[in-house]
Protein backbone atom coordinates (compact mmCIF):
# COMPACT_ATOMS: atom_id res chain seq x y z
CA UNK A 1 0.00 0.00 0.00
CA UNK A 2 1.17 3.50 -0.78
CA UNK A 3 0.53 4.67 2.79
CA UNK A 4 2.79 2.05 4.34
CA UNK A 5 6.25 2.81 5.67
CA UNK A 6 9.60 1.11 5.07
CA UNK A 7 12.25 0.30 7.63
CA UNK A 8 15.73 0.91 6.20
CA UNK A 9 18.68 -0.38 8.21
CA UNK A 10 22.39 -0.22 7.52
CA UNK A 11 25.22 -2.08 9.22
CA UNK A 12 28.90 -1.90 8.28
CA UNK A 13 31.68 -3.90 9.87
CA UNK A 14 35.23 -5.16 9.39
CA UNK A 15 35.83 -8.58 10.84
CA UNK A 16 34.06 -8.61 14.21
CA UNK A 17 34.35 -4.84 14.62
CA UNK A 18 31.23 -2.72 14.22
CA UNK A 19 31.97 0.37 12.12
CA UNK A 20 28.70 2.14 11.37
CA UNK A 21 24.96 1.69 11.60
CA UNK A 22 21.86 3.70 10.74
CA UNK A 23 18.07 3.41 11.00
CA UNK A 24 15.21 5.16 9.19
CA UNK A 25 11.46 4.60 8.90
CA UNK A 26 10.24 6.34 5.77
CA UNK A 27 7.64 6.50 3.01
CA UNK A 28 8.23 4.68 -0.27
CA UNK A 29 9.18 7.86 -2.13
CA UNK A 30 12.12 8.41 0.25
CA UNK A 31 13.71 4.96 -0.10
CA UNK A 32 16.14 5.70 -2.93
CA UNK A 33 17.50 8.85 -1.34
CA UNK A 34 17.87 7.34 2.13
CA UNK A 35 19.62 4.22 0.82
CA UNK A 36 22.05 6.39 -1.16
CA UNK A 37 22.83 8.46 1.94
CA UNK A 38 23.45 5.35 4.03
CA UNK A 39 25.67 3.81 1.37
CA UNK A 40 27.81 6.94 1.16
CA UNK A 41 28.07 7.16 4.94
CA UNK A 42 29.04 3.51 5.36
CA UNK A 43 31.73 3.50 2.68
CA UNK A 44 33.56 6.32 4.48
CA UNK A 45 34.55 3.72 7.10
CA UNK A 46 36.05 1.29 4.54
CA UNK A 47 33.93 -1.69 5.63
CA UNK A 48 34.67 -5.28 4.71
CA UNK A 49 30.96 -6.09 5.04
CA UNK A 50 28.04 -3.76 4.36
CA UNK A 51 24.35 -4.61 4.59
CA UNK A 52 21.36 -2.39 3.85
CA UNK A 53 17.91 -3.90 4.32
CA UNK A 54 14.50 -2.50 3.36
CA UNK A 55 11.37 -3.97 4.95
CA UNK A 56 7.76 -2.90 4.53
CA UNK A 57 6.00 -1.79 7.72
CA UNK A 58 2.21 -1.59 7.88
CA UNK A 59 0.99 1.77 9.14
CA UNK A 60 -1.38 0.11 11.61
CA UNK A 61 1.60 -1.51 13.40
CA UNK A 62 3.35 1.78 14.16
CA UNK A 63 3.53 3.04 17.74
CA UNK A 64 3.74 6.79 18.19
CA UNK A 65 5.10 8.90 21.02
CA UNK A 66 6.78 12.21 21.92
CA UNK A 67 10.40 13.22 21.65
CA UNK A 68 12.07 14.02 24.99
CA UNK A 69 13.09 17.58 25.79
CA UNK A 70 16.78 18.15 25.01
CA UNK A 71 18.97 20.09 27.44
CA UNK A 72 22.64 20.85 26.84
CA UNK A 73 24.92 20.26 29.85
CA UNK A 74 28.20 22.18 29.42
CA UNK A 75 31.27 20.47 30.93
CA UNK A 76 34.99 21.35 30.76
CA UNK A 77 36.25 17.87 29.83
CA UNK A 78 35.20 14.25 29.47
CA UNK A 79 35.97 13.37 33.09
CA UNK A 80 33.48 16.01 34.20
CA UNK A 81 31.11 14.78 31.51
CA UNK A 82 31.15 11.25 32.86
CA UNK A 83 30.64 12.52 36.39
CA UNK A 84 27.61 14.49 35.21
CA UNK A 85 26.31 11.38 33.45
CA UNK A 86 26.73 9.39 36.66
CA UNK A 87 24.72 11.91 38.64
CA UNK A 88 21.96 11.86 36.03
CA UNK A 89 21.77 8.06 36.14
CA UNK A 90 21.48 8.16 39.94
CA UNK A 91 18.66 10.69 39.64
CA UNK A 92 16.89 8.34 37.22
CA UNK A 93 16.92 5.52 39.76
CA UNK A 94 20.00 3.52 38.71
CA UNK A 95 22.06 2.20 41.63
CA UNK A 96 25.43 3.92 42.09
CA UNK A 97 27.62 0.84 41.55
CA UNK A 98 25.57 -0.17 38.51
CA UNK A 99 25.89 3.27 36.91
CA UNK A 100 29.61 3.43 37.63
CA UNK A 101 30.19 -0.03 36.17
CA UNK A 102 28.25 0.81 33.00
CA UNK A 103 30.35 3.92 32.38
CA UNK A 104 33.58 2.00 32.97
CA UNK A 105 32.46 -0.85 30.70
CA UNK A 106 31.66 1.44 27.77
CA UNK A 107 34.94 3.30 28.30
CA UNK A 108 36.87 0.03 28.14
CA UNK A 109 34.92 -1.41 25.20
CA UNK A 110 31.77 -3.36 26.03
CA UNK A 111 32.22 -5.92 23.26
CA UNK A 112 34.51 -8.93 23.07
CA UNK A 113 38.19 -8.13 23.61
CA UNK A 114 37.46 -4.48 24.29
CA UNK A 115 35.72 -3.82 20.98
CA UNK A 116 32.51 -1.85 20.48
CA UNK A 117 29.18 -3.65 20.60
CA UNK A 118 26.77 -3.40 17.69
CA UNK A 119 23.86 -3.05 20.10
CA UNK A 120 23.39 -1.84 23.65
CA UNK A 121 23.97 -3.42 27.00
CA UNK A 122 20.68 -4.16 28.76
CA UNK A 123 21.34 -3.83 32.47
CA UNK A 124 19.30 -4.52 35.58
CA UNK A 125 19.20 -1.06 37.20
CA UNK A 126 19.36 -2.53 40.72
CA UNK A 127 21.74 -5.48 40.48
CA UNK A 128 23.86 -4.62 37.44
CA UNK A 129 23.17 -8.01 35.83
CA UNK A 130 23.53 -8.07 32.04
CA UNK A 131 20.15 -9.07 30.57
CA UNK A 132 20.73 -9.10 26.81
CA UNK A 133 20.30 -12.62 25.31
CA UNK A 134 23.65 -12.45 23.47
CA UNK A 135 26.16 -10.37 25.41
CA UNK A 136 28.53 -9.87 22.48
CA UNK A 137 25.73 -8.48 20.29
CA UNK A 138 23.61 -6.61 22.81
CA UNK A 139 20.12 -5.27 22.12
CA UNK A 140 19.66 -2.98 19.13
CA UNK A 141 16.88 -0.40 19.14
CA UNK A 142 15.48 -0.40 15.63
CA UNK A 143 12.69 0.81 13.31
CA UNK A 144 12.22 4.43 14.39
CA UNK A 145 11.99 7.93 12.93
CA UNK A 146 9.99 11.17 12.96
CA UNK A 147 6.55 11.60 11.40
CA UNK A 148 7.13 12.93 7.86
CA UNK A 149 5.05 16.06 8.48
CA UNK A 150 7.23 16.89 11.51
CA UNK A 151 10.59 16.29 9.81
CA UNK A 152 11.13 19.88 8.68
CA UNK A 153 10.22 21.36 12.07
CA UNK A 154 12.37 18.77 13.86
CA UNK A 155 15.41 19.57 11.74
CA UNK A 156 14.84 23.31 12.03
CA UNK A 157 14.63 23.14 15.84
CA UNK A 158 17.97 21.31 16.06
CA UNK A 159 19.74 23.52 13.52
CA UNK A 160 18.51 26.67 15.27
CA UNK A 161 20.49 25.58 18.34
CA UNK A 162 23.62 24.64 16.40
CA UNK A 163 22.92 20.91 16.61
CA UNK A 164 23.78 20.10 13.03
CA UNK A 165 25.46 16.68 13.32
CA UNK A 166 23.42 13.75 12.04
CA UNK A 167 24.33 11.80 15.18
CA UNK A 168 22.37 14.21 17.38
CA UNK A 169 19.24 13.77 15.29
CA UNK A 170 19.55 10.00 15.31
CA UNK A 171 20.32 9.81 19.02
CA UNK A 172 17.31 11.91 19.98
CA UNK A 173 15.00 9.72 17.89
CA UNK A 174 16.49 6.55 19.36
CA UNK A 175 16.16 7.94 22.89
CA UNK A 176 12.48 8.68 22.27
CA UNK A 177 11.80 5.06 21.39
CA UNK A 178 13.92 3.66 24.22
CA UNK A 179 12.12 5.78 26.81
CA UNK A 180 8.80 4.47 25.49
CA UNK A 181 9.88 0.84 26.08
CA UNK A 182 8.30 -0.92 29.08
CA UNK A 183 10.64 -1.17 32.04
CA UNK A 184 13.38 1.16 30.74
CA UNK A 185 14.20 3.89 33.27
CA UNK A 186 17.32 5.41 31.68
CA UNK A 187 19.76 5.27 28.78
CA UNK A 188 23.46 6.11 28.67
CA UNK A 189 25.37 6.62 25.44
CA UNK A 190 28.39 8.16 23.86
CA UNK A 191 29.58 7.85 20.28
CA UNK A 192 32.21 5.47 18.95
CA UNK A 193 33.16 8.02 16.25
CA UNK A 194 36.75 9.18 17.09
CA UNK A 195 35.90 12.73 15.99
CA UNK A 196 32.61 13.01 17.89
CA UNK A 197 32.94 13.34 21.65
CA UNK A 198 29.32 13.95 22.66
CA UNK A 199 27.04 11.62 24.55
CA UNK A 200 23.88 11.74 26.61
CA UNK A 201 21.79 10.38 29.43
CA UNK A 202 18.03 10.18 28.96
CA UNK A 203 15.28 9.34 31.41
CA UNK A 204 11.52 9.99 31.67
CA UNK A 205 11.98 12.43 34.55
CA UNK A 206 14.34 14.89 32.84
CA UNK A 207 14.38 14.01 29.15
CA UNK A 208 17.58 14.02 27.12
CA UNK A 209 20.70 15.54 28.69
CA UNK A 210 23.26 16.13 25.96
CA UNK A 211 26.82 16.16 27.29
CA UNK A 212 29.29 17.50 24.69
CA UNK A 213 32.36 15.86 26.24
CA UNK A 214 32.06 12.18 27.18
CA UNK A 215 35.41 10.95 25.87
CA UNK A 216 38.73 12.28 24.62
CA UNK A 217 38.87 13.25 20.96
CA UNK A 218 40.40 10.45 18.92
CA UNK A 219 39.00 7.74 21.19
CA UNK A 220 37.06 5.14 19.19
CA UNK A 221 35.49 3.28 22.10
CA UNK A 222 31.86 4.11 22.75
CA UNK A 223 28.51 2.45 23.16
CA UNK A 224 25.21 2.56 24.99
CA UNK A 225 23.38 0.98 27.90
CA UNK A 226 19.67 0.59 28.58
CA UNK A 227 18.72 0.31 32.26
CA UNK A 228 15.83 -2.02 33.04
CA UNK A 229 13.74 -1.99 36.21
CA UNK A 230 12.53 -5.47 37.28
CA UNK A 231 8.77 -5.88 37.44
CA UNK A 232 8.24 -5.78 33.68
CA UNK A 233 8.46 -8.65 31.19
CA UNK A 234 11.96 -8.64 29.79
CA UNK A 235 10.96 -10.42 26.57
CA UNK A 236 8.34 -7.75 25.83
CA UNK A 237 10.88 -4.99 26.41
CA UNK A 238 13.42 -6.54 24.03
CA UNK A 239 10.71 -7.16 21.43
CA UNK A 240 9.61 -3.52 21.64
CA UNK A 241 13.16 -2.20 21.30
CA UNK A 242 14.18 -4.40 18.39
CA UNK A 243 10.98 -4.92 16.41
CA UNK A 244 8.18 -2.45 17.18
CA UNK A 245 8.06 0.41 14.62
CA UNK A 246 8.02 3.81 16.33
CA UNK A 247 7.47 7.35 15.07
CA UNK A 248 7.83 10.60 16.99
CA UNK A 249 4.51 12.45 16.74
CA UNK A 250 5.28 15.36 19.08
CA UNK A 251 8.45 17.41 19.27
CA UNK A 252 10.13 18.27 22.56
CA UNK A 253 11.81 21.48 23.63
CA UNK A 254 15.42 22.05 22.56
CA UNK A 255 17.64 23.88 25.07
CA UNK A 256 19.74 26.78 23.85
CA UNK A 257 23.53 26.92 24.00
CA UNK A 258 26.25 28.03 21.62
CA UNK A 259 28.86 25.94 19.89
CA UNK A 260 27.03 22.64 19.64
CA UNK A 261 27.48 20.15 16.83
Amino acid sequence: MENNYYSIRMHAQRGRAHLSGAERLVRKAQIDGVVAEMLQRATEYDPASLRISVDEIKTAEIIRGPAPNLTEVPVPDFQAGRERALQALLAAGVMSDVATSAIETIAGGAGPDGTNMRGAMLIDARTGDRLEPVTARGVRASRMDVEPDLEEAFTRSLVSQGLIHHRTREALILAAKVLAAPGIIAELCWSDDPDYTAGYVSAPGFGYLRIPEMKAKGESRGGRAFFFMPGFKLTETIQFLEEAPFLINKLGLIGSSAGKR
